[in-house]
Parts: C-alpha cells; sequence; structure tokens
C-alpha cells in the first residue's frame, strides 16, 4: 500500500523508525560500565567531576582595597632620601664618639698620643670616664691630701696655720660607720686627682680644666679649714670677729705601702710632698663658706674626733 491508502491498515507516514540495535543511545542515558558501543552509536564526551572542578578566581584587589605602606617605605621618595641621610650621619657620629671613648679609655698609644687633644676636647667635660679598659696596676701607695692656711687676726696681723691632714679627718668618719656618705669616700680624692690630670709636673694648668681644678680643690680646703681651730672664711661669727682665712695652700704627702713581712721587696719609707702654689680665697668661696655655716649651725661641734694634723712639722709657723 502507499502513502495515498487509508483503511486501519493504511502505512501512516514519515519514515519507519530505526531498530533498536541501530539506534543510539539518547541524550538522558547514561552508558553503563563496560558497555560496548555498536556500529553506528556515537560516543559522548566525558564530562569533568562537579568535586574535581577548580574554583572560580578570586578577582584581583583593586588599587584602593591594598594594605598600607608603613615606615619608611610609606613616605615620599624625597623623604626617604633625607631619612636615610639622617640615619648616616647618626651613624657616622655613633663610630666617631665609640672611637674617641676607646681611645680615651685605652692604655697610651701612638694614636692617642698623636691626637689627643683632640680625644680631650670631644670628651671633656660631657663624656668623662673614670675607668680604663684594661686593669691598671694595683696602687702601693698612700696619698694624703693636706691643707693650711695664712689667716689675718682679730688685731690686723697675720699669721699661718699648721698643715691639717684633710685625708686623715675623712677616715676618720669613715672608720666604724657602716654607711659612709659619697662625699667622705670621694670627694676630696676626686678633687685631687682632678688637679692632678689637670696640671702638669710644674703645677702649670692645661687650659680650663685646670682652672676648673684649682677652684674645686680651693672651696674644698676653704670649706674644710673653716671648721678648724674657729677660723672662719668672712670672719663673722656669733662669738664675735674670728680669725679669717686669706689664702690657702694644699699639699699632697704619698708614701709607699709596706710589702708583706713574706716578702722580699724594698720600699723606701720616706713620704713625697708636692706642693701647690698659695691661692687667694676669693669672694665665692667665702659664700660657699658662709652658707655652710648657716646649713650646719645647732648641730654641734665635735672637736676630738676629725681633727686630724700632719707630723711633719706640727706646730703653727707664725
Amino acid at each position: 500500500m502507499d502513502a495515498y491508502d487509508k483503511g486501519p491498515t493504511a502505512r501512516r507516514s514519515g519514515p519507519e523508525p530505526l531498530p533498536d540495535r541501530l539506534r543510539g543511545p539518547s541524550p538522558d542515558e547514561v552508558p553503563e560500565a563496560g558497555h560496548v558501543l555498536e556500529a553506528g552509536q556515537v560516543p559522548e564526551p566525558d564530562l569533568p567531576s562537579p568535586s574535581l572542578t577548580p574554583p572560580p578566581l578570586a578577582p584581583s584587589p583593586s588599587p584602593s582595597s591594598a594594605v598600607p605602606r608603613i615606615g619608611l617605605s610609606a613616605l615620599s621618595l624625597r623623604y626617604q632620601i633625607a631619612a636615610a641621610c639622617a640615619l648616616v650621619v647618626v651613624a657616622l657620629v655613633a663610630c666617631v664618639h665609640v672611637a674617641m671613648v676607646f681611645l680615651h679609655v685605652a692604655p697610651s698609644n701612638t694614636v692617642s698620643k698623636q691626637y689627643g687633644r683632640a680625644v680631650d676636647s670631644w670628651i671633656y667635660p660631657e663624656f668623662e670616664q673614670n675607668w680604663k679598659l684594661f686593669a691598671p696596676n694595683p696602687l702601693q701607695q698612700n696619698i694624703a691630701v693636706q691643707a693650711r692656711a695664712e689667716v689675718r687676726t682679730a688685731d690686723g696681723g697675720t699669721r699661718t696655720t699648721g698643715w691639717y691632714d684633710l685625708s686623715a679627718r675623712d677616715g676618720a668618719d669613715i672608720d666604724g660607720n657602716l654607711l659612709p656618705s659619697h662625699t667622705q669616700q670621694n670627694e676630696l680624692r676626686r678633687a685631687w686627682d682632678f688637679y692632678v690630670s689637670a696640671h702638669d709636673s710644674e703645677n702649670r694648668p692645661n687650659g680650663l680644666r685646670g682652672q676648673l681644678s684649682e677652684r674645686y680643690i680651693r672651696r674644698i680646703a676653704v670649706l674644710r679649714l673653716s671648721h678648724e681651730d674657729g677660723l672662719t672664711a668672712d670672719g663673722k661669727t656669733a662669738a664675735g670677729k674670728q680669725p679669717t682665712i686669706a689664702r690657702v695652700q694644699v699639699r699632697s704627702r704619698t708614701t709607699n705601702v709596706a710589702p708583706p713581712p713574706w716578702s722580699d721587696e724594698k720600699v723606701d719609707p720616706k713620704p713625697l710632698y708636692r706642693e701647690v702654689p698659695w691661692w687667694t680665697v676669693t669672694v665665692a668661696d667665702r659664700a660657699l663658706d658662709s652658707n655652710s655655716n648657716s646649713n650646719s649651725q645647732g648641730q654641734g661641734q665635735n672637736g676630738n674626733s676629725t681633727r686630724a694634723r700632719a707630723a711633719s712639722d706640727g706646730t703653727d709657723a707664725r
């Protein structure tokens, strides 16, 4: 029958469906494992597993959301250069300072001798060091600082006192004292060391430090002597007119420490003296003594425990 036949047995229009063996799988069908494709079938492309799909790439951050810069990197190029130059200058100054301090505390050498003035001008007075890089030889001498005064008496005359051992007075104050003051232990010793280091062997000052050391040791001597035998720097006391200190003189008495009994070492027991010239007491020295007297008034005077004299002359030279 052709396409125009009618009736229940008439053939439907359109192509006849293909047999199952010639028809490929539908798009929704998933082939079973181990399934062999037949002739004419087209294999479906393998799709990746959803679990193996890489996450989507995050969008690149915009400049406004970037981490802000800190420190020198936050500065502009001009200010970065200025900061770098400042750091270089600070580093150079620090290196020079360390070198100067090293030459100051190191033992005497060629460099420190050649540039001694430059080192001293850098160190003093702000960076003075009271230590040495290598420990010196142990001190084997006893150095006592002594002073005497030229005074004007109440009748207008003058007289010279004997030598007062100021170091012995400090030693008497320290002896038996569990908590001695810094002044009792170091003031006089440091003042004399300061004077010796700032003067040559002929007592000529080395610049301004020499003059400063003279004023320092002179005022200490005036202050100490004003409490001996009723002497005052200004001549004014509650009891009436007293002898006034017009000039002072200081000296050191150096004696060698005796060796122990088991040693065969021989030392000279004779003391060595170094005297400085007479110094005139100034108005500033008298003012310091007046302030000291006003502060210590009413405390009483202990005259038998701290007054000591050198045994070299013993009496006043009149």
